[in-house]
This record gives C-alpha cells, structure tokens and sequence, in this order.
C-alpha cells in the first residue's frame, strides 16, 4: 500500500532513513530500499520454493518486483507533481508495506494539495490503462478468481493489483492519498485546521470499521492498518493545529536573543566547560562579527572522541548549516528545523547574527498560544439591587 507522501511534521515518522540502502537518483530524487523490503522478498521467495519449487518461487519474486516498480511510479507520480509548485522531495523509500515520497512541505493551497494527492493514484490509472490494452490486444481471456498469485498470469495479476491499490489508496482516511483529497475537498469550503480535523474524524471512524471487520472475519492486516489510519489521522489533525496555532507568527516572536557565541579560535574543551555552565549545549559561531557555522554538542563530543580536545571549533563547525531571517513565517522555518536534524537555526538579520531559533523556544510559544486560545471569558459580576 502507499503510504503517506508527505512529510510527518510532528517527527513521529512511519519509517526511517536508518537501515535503507541507496538504489540510486533518478529526476533528481534519490530511491531507498528498506532492509525489511530484503528480508520480505526472502521470506516469500523461500515459503514458494519450499512449497512450489525454484519456478514458482522466481516468478512471485518477479510479480512483487514489478509491483513496487507501479508503486516507486506512483510515489514519483506525487513527487514530481508537487515540484510543479516549487516542492522539492527529499528522497523515495520503498517498504514491505508500500512506499513514501518524503516531501519538504505541503502546497498551502488546497487545489494544489488535491492535484499533489491525487496524482499518486492517477499513476496507477495510467498503468491499469496500459495493461488492460495490451490485454485486449493480445486477445489473452479473462481468467477466473485467482486461487494464488501464480494463475492468470503476471499482467492480469499486476492490473488485479494496480486496481486494488486504486481504490485502497483513495479510501478517505489518513495516510492515505484519499484522506488528503477529502481534506483538500473540505479546505476549499473552510478553514484548513477543521477540513483536517473533519477528515481525521472520517478516517478513524474508518479505522474503527477496519477493527470490526478484522476481528470478524479474521483479516488480521486489517488490524494493522487500523492502526496505521488510527496513529496517522491523529497525527494530521495534531499538525493541523500546530499550523494553526503558529499562524500569523514570524521568526521574531519566538527567536533566542540572549546566548552565548563561539569564535572560530575557541577550543572543543572550552566549549565543554561552556556547556556544562550554562544552558545551552549548541552555538553559533561568530569571527569579526560575522556569522560563520555553529557547533553543535554532538561536534564537540565527536572532537573529543577524535582525541584532540584542544582543536579549534573552526575544524569541526559547520559552515553549510541552514538559517532563516527575522521576518521569516515561524512555521515554515520550524519545517526547515526539522528538516535540517540541527537542534538549532541561525537567524540573520542583514548578514549579521541577531537570534537563534531552537525546537523549545517554538513549542513554548505553541504552549502560550494554545494556552491563549483555550482562555474562558470571566463570568460577568454580579447585579446588585
């Protein structure tokens, strides 16, 4: 199944980078096979030879091989549709269970958000399309119910398949691309954090049939993406209202301006000491006034493994790390943030460092606006005669 295309803003990520090996670049977007993707196609392939024989077995690896082929186009599919409006696509991972195109961010407008969503399936269409005409060209009959895999042959299994994964992905619940569609339905008539609370609602009542059906029937993969829509409609609607809540702010209203600096010429020690006396356990990095990396309690620790604590910081800083400007939208720049694994974002104001934004100072502010939001009116004083 695809999962969601689009990127887990609370870091409560579906699958990880960690334990994925590079398959290779293809339109400027690198493709990752999980590991667990290996171990599936071992364990099909040994439980067919064992029961089937080395023919059998070799023709279920390749009718599974093809078929992640459909789903690594459909996640190019959103990937390559959501560039159109200026959205880059980190990387593509495939999974036993399907595939993410980890997108930088979401399109703000709600036709856009439906084009992205709804360009994944479109991808399966396309291919459903092109198999159903070389079928019919090819005069080859329909066959009946496949008992397995194996009968109909590998085009009938991948058009049976391609059209499954149409309607599965097109069902209205997160994560899946028919939850962003009914959401991006809904945002176009209201405001966009209810249309993702709405639709959230609509998928883990879907997720609470998939339950019922599950247990009684004994589908037990049912159960499992139960789950999957329980935890990504939840995290959706959390998503929504952080969006929500940070609207309207700017990097200024939640950027550090009292900290502690670095020069290039400070030492990995001294930093440590820095470190272990104040509060802060990264820093931005200062020469002439001038904002040149920062260094991170990571980059320091990695210096002293190297086993030179008296090494200057401008051998280990990072000079390519992200930043943002003061007047910068302070949701786009907590993607960036988050983006960027960095614990912290310069933030420069005519070339010159004014602030730091950090992950803490932004969830403070989340937890004061939300405070704000939630206030009850005073009940009115009493009259008195």
């Amino acid at each position: 199944m695809d999962e969601a295309a689009f990127p887990c803003r609370s870091g409560s990520v579906l699958f990880t980078m960690k334990w994925s090996l590079k398959l290779g670049r293809l339109w400027g977007i690198d493709v990752y096979l999980h590991v667990t993707f290996l171990l599936f196609l071992s364990w099909v392939g040994y439980a067919t030879y064992a029961a089937m024989g080395v023919g059998a077995a070799l023709s279920i690896l390749f009718l599974i091989v093809s078929l992640f082929s459909c789903v690594l186009l459909h996640e190019y599919g959103h990937a390559l549709t959501a560039r159109r409006y200026g959205i880059g696509t980190a990387d593509i991972t495939l999974l036993p269970i399907g595939g993410v195109a980890r997108l930088e961010r979401m399109p703000s407008n709600p036709k856009q958000e439906l084009l992205v969503a709804v360009a994944g399936p479109a991808v399966n269409v396309v291919i459903a399309a092109g198999i159903g005409i070389i079928l019919l060209f090819r005069g080859d009959p329909i066959p009946r119910q496949p008992a397995n895999l194996l009968e109909g042959g590998i085009l009938w299994n991948l058009l049976r398949m391609n059209l499954v994964m149409i309607v599965f992905n097109m069902l209205p619940a997160f994560p899946m691309d028919g939850g962003r569609v009914l959401r991006a339905a809904l945002a176009m008539r209201m405001p966009f954090a209810k249309a993702t609370r709405t639709a959230a609602n609509i998928g883990q009542g879907m997720a609470v049939i998939f339950v019922l059906l599950g247990l009684l029937y004994g589908h037990f993969m049912l159960l499992f993406i139960a789950f999957f829509v329980w935890i990504g409609a939840s995290n959706e609607a959390e998503d929504a209202e952080e969006s929500s809540l940070l609207s309207g702010l700017r990097v200024r209203d939640a950027m550090v301006t009292d900290y502690r600096r670095l020069t290039p010429d400070d030492t990995a020690q001294n930093t440590v000491q820095l470190i272990l006396q104040g509060w802060q356990a990264d820093f931005p990095v200062v020469s002439d006034g001038e904002y040149v990396g920062i260094v991170t309690r990571q980059d320091v620790v990695t210096a002293l493994e190297a086993g030179n604590p008296l090494q200057p910081v401008a051998n280990f800083m990072r000079i390519d790390a992200l930043h943002c400007g003061p007047e910068d939208d302070l949701d786009a720049a907590l993607q960036t943030l988050r983006s960027s694994h960095l614990p912290l974002l310069p933030v420069l104001g005519e070339g010159r460092l004014i602030g730091l934004l950090t992950s803490e100072n932004i969830l403070e502010a989340l937890m004061f606006r939300r405070a704000l939001s939630q206030r009850i009116a005073p009940p009115p004083l009493p009259v008195t005669a």
